[in-house]
């Protein structure tokens, strides 16, 4: 039978924790009780109404989602870990011409990597170090609520887009966490409500997804590029603009995101920067399957199937033909259309996409 853990100085322990974040180039890390989210009502009602849409993963492991400790039994505290990944600066750059452009968090290295490997690092450490306790690295893809936790953290606070925000340098933050059974002393400083009045979000948001603090996810752009695994309905087709995988429009309008003189220092992890900011539609609606492969090696773009790419390629191209003639990729588009080789979602996508601009193609001849 295992010994029982030692007694731990709960002050100290969190110290040491939190200094080895730093050593490990996170931006900011805290701690948090593991305890269960206060907002549990507010999800089951989220579930209950459909507005997860056909992310059915969130409803598995609800238990887990809504208390850490029914997936580490006995957790007394979460370590919260924060990376930026973005900046004002490296946010401001203007769309290009024929471009379907990507979210910010995908244009470099694949975030659950980078922070998981850390993680795993500082596990191994602690377990070392406090041996007895347990240790469980988690990113996005656990049943873990890391924003409230975040928040609980001191990290920032959730803002009306539900986007976890530090006040006056933004929301661009990549999260992680650790559970453990470890008694790590909690007295971070939480933050209050930073938005106030502010509505920027939710009136510019082009689907009207936003509520305050809550998003319609089968409304949200980013749901409907990178998690739905159908046809997108037609009414959203102009909204999604030129947009292929993901959406910033909400964090791009955000005050705390602007130009200051903190945003101008705050340190952004280098494996984020961007290889690219979007892709050639033409190029997209001409992939094969190694070269979806090739292009998203080290990106979290590679859950994107190549049908799904080229559904939202087809769309923006839509968008794009709305206000320019492009021989090239007209022809493209109606090829799919008739090919049987294609996904039936990617050739359903195609004929929509014809229907709207023919007519305006025809006008410009």
């Amino acid at each position: 039978m295992d010994a029982p853990p030692a007694p731990v100085d709960g002050v100290q322990a969190a110290q040491r924790v939190l200094d080895q974040c730093a050593q490990l180039g996170f931006a900011h890390s805290g701690v948090a009780p593991a305890a269960p989210v206060e907002r549990h009502r507010e999800l089951i009602e989220w579930l209950e109404a459909g507005r997860h849409g056909e992310m059915a993963y969130l409803e598995e492991h609800l238990a887990q989602r809504i208390d850490p400790r029914k997936k580490l039994v006995d957790a007394k505290s979460i370590i919260c870990v924060a990376d930026r990944y973005a900046s004002a600066a490296s946010a401001s750059a203007s769309p290009v011409a024929r471009m379907g452009r990507i979210a910010r968090y995908a244009r470099g290295d694949d975030y659950h990597r980078v922070i998981k490997d850390r993680l795993h690092v500082l596990c191994d450490a602690l377990a070392g170090e406090f041996p007895g306790h347990r240790f469980v690295a988690c990113v996005d893809t656990a049943p873990v609520l890391e924003r409230e936790h975040a928040q609980r953290a001191g990290i920032g606070y959730v803002g009306k887009n539900t986007m976890l925000i530090e006040p006056g340098v933004g929301s661009y933050l990549l999260l992680g966490e650790i559970l453990t059974t470890l008694p790590l002393e909690v007295n971070a400083q939480r933050h209050g409500d930073h938005c106030g009045t502010c509505t920027r979000c939710i009136d510019a948001c082009p689907t009207d997804a936003i509520a305050p603090w809550s998003v319609d996810a089968t409304r949200c752009i980013s749901y409907h590029t990178i998690e739905l695994r159908g046809s997108i309905d037609e009414q959203f087709h102009e909204a999604i603009g030129d947009w292929i995988f993901g959406c910033d429009i909400c964090q791009e309008v955000c005050p705390h995101n602007g130009p200051t003189p903190r945003t101008e220092i705050a340190a952004i992890r280098g494996v984020y920067a961007a290889r690219n900011s979007g892709f050639d539609l033409l190029e997209i609606l001409n992939w094969r399957e190694e070269d979806r492969i090739a292009a998203f090696s080290r990106s979290a773009m590679k859950r994107a199937k190549l049908w799904m790419m080229k559904r939202n390629a087809l769309i923006a191209a839509g968008n794009w033909l709305a206000g320019q003639s492009d021989a090239a990729l007209h022809n493209r588009i109606a090829d799919l259309a008739d090919d049987p080789g294609e996904h039936e979602v990617v050739r359903a996508t195609a004929r929509e996409v014809l229907r709207r601009v023919e007519p305006i193609a025809r006008k410009d001849l």
